[in-house]
């Protein structure tokens, strides 16, 4: 243990940590043992690298960037949507296919206290929770296509705990157990300004979950992959916790992958405005690309092709479809990382708990569509947002459980008014609840 420490301490004088020196020479024996533990496992050599590019500025060359192809799901024909639905079904049925919910946030922005998916959206007087939601939508496509589709849900370490006693509280409303995994994605350090780690109240380093790009690497590092490759898993979808009508068994966006011999495929919706604030598909360098708002020149952001509509439109939406290839092949690459300047409370050299009133801190995260620019193709089918995007994101306002609320409900019920075998009726399993 001696050596050990000593050499813990001789890290950390090398990444200009002394800080957390002084913390081991003051904490008791358990916590010294465990905060040794936990900084060997921690990569400084990269923490310190993501601590430097938050001094570096953001710079895209115009001219790197072009319009990506995407297929308008209103304007195909039937036999390409009955070719594609033929694909996806035969894969769904063959057991081919599993679902991955993100679900390692908490309920912070919403006013909820504990994880996302815990959250009761108010519909139908009754309410269902997210978690509900997503569990009834796995079950018609079981129902459907005469299987049952394995669901692998990824949490934190934060909400672990209380997304599985959650789970088993409510018997995974009905979804069978035996096919419900979760497991936690990965985290990350938090530094200040100047470089230094923050300590939390346990006296550890101070750590957030690193990103929804973490997915992948976290399906690699708890197992989660190579039970889906014993499974003969092909293809699988990972979305939100917090979309209230997301598809997660969408034929046509399988088949679509299917046919076009692409490895992976998403689902977009068209932006409102030119300035709306969301992640947009293109290409960049010959490869597929989500470039953030903030990063696309305004001009180009305002730029039409010529049937009217925005080059750069295609709102990124969190429905992702990935082959098994592909997810391996992702979680041995570096993702890049954005960093985030965010309030965070610590505590200081003398052992006290600051509360800072303004951002102190980054927070280093990468995001799922960073993995597309390892690919030279993706295919993308545009949906209509008020068939396939209702977040619940914001106490108020955009992206609200009200809003979102009020999708589902419109939803639904234009689903009741379809005529029975129609390409856009779901399911007779979900409309009969609500009737």
């Amino acid at each position: 243990m001696v050596d050990k420490e000593r050499d813990v301490k001789e890290l950390l004088k090398q990444y200009n940590q002394e800080h957390i020196i002084k913390l081991l020479n003051k904490i008791d024996d358990r916590k010294r043992k465990e905060l040794i533990e936990q900084i060997n496992t921690i990569d400084f050599h990269q923490i310190m690298e993501l601590y430097e590019n938050t001094k570096k500025e953001i710079v895209i060359k115009e001219n790197k960037i072009e319009a990506i192809k995407y297929l308008d799901k209103q304007k195909i024909t039937r036999n390409q949507k009955e070719q594609f639905n033929e694909l996806g079904e035969k894969a769904i049925r063959n057991k081919e296919y599993a679902v991955v919910t993100m679900a390692g946030g908490q309920g912070t922005r919403l006013g909820h206290n504990g994880p996302k998916g815990t959250f009761k959206l108010d519909v139908y007087g009754k309410g269902k929770y997210l978690f509900e939601i997503l569990a009834e939508n796995l079950k018609e496509a079981n129902k459907k296509y005469d299987t049952t589709i394995p669901w692998y849900i990824m949490t934190s370490k934060e909400n672990n705990k209380e997304t599985l006693e959650f789970l088993e509280k409510n018997n995974y409303f009905g979804y069978p157990k035996q096919h419900v995994t979760l497991f936690k994605q990965g985290e990350l350090p938090l530094v200040d300004k100047q470089g230094k780690l923050l300590i939390n109240k346990e006296m550890k380093i101070k750590e957030a979950s690193d990103g929804n790009g973490g997915v992948f690497s976290s399906l690699r590092t708890t197992g989660m992959l190579s039970d889906m490759k014993q499974k003969n898993i092909k293809w699988i979808f990972i979305g939100g916790v917090d979309n209230a009508i997301l598809k997660m068994a969408d034929t046509e966006l399988l088949g679509m992958a299917i046919e076009k011999n692409v490895q992976i495929a998403s689902k977009s919706v068209v932006k409102d405005n030119p300035h709306e604030r969301v992640g947009v598909f293109c290409k960049m360098n010959g490869h597929p690309k989500v470039i953030e708002y903030s990063e696309l020149p305004e001009k180009m952001a305002e730029e039409v092709d010529e049937n009217g509509e925005l080059k750069y439109g295609e709102s990124h939406i969190m429905c992702n479809l990935f082959s098994i290839e592909a997810i391996e092949k992702i979680s041995k690459e570096n993702l890049m990382y954005h960093s985030a300047f965010k309030k965070n409370s610590y505590i200081n050299e003398e052992g006290k708990e600051v509360i800072p009133t303004e951002p102190n801190s980054y927070k280093f995260e990468s995001f799922i569509f960073d993995s597309f620019e390892f690919f030279n193709d993706i295919a993308i089918l545009r949906g209509k947002r008020e068939d396939d995007f209702a977040p619940v994101k914001n106490k108020d306002g955009v992206d609200s459980p009200k809003t979102a609320k009020e999708l589902y409900e419109k939803y639904w019920e234009r689903q009741k008014k379809l005529p029975l075998g129609t390409e856009n009726f779901d399911n007779n399993f979900h409309i009969m609840q609500l009737l």
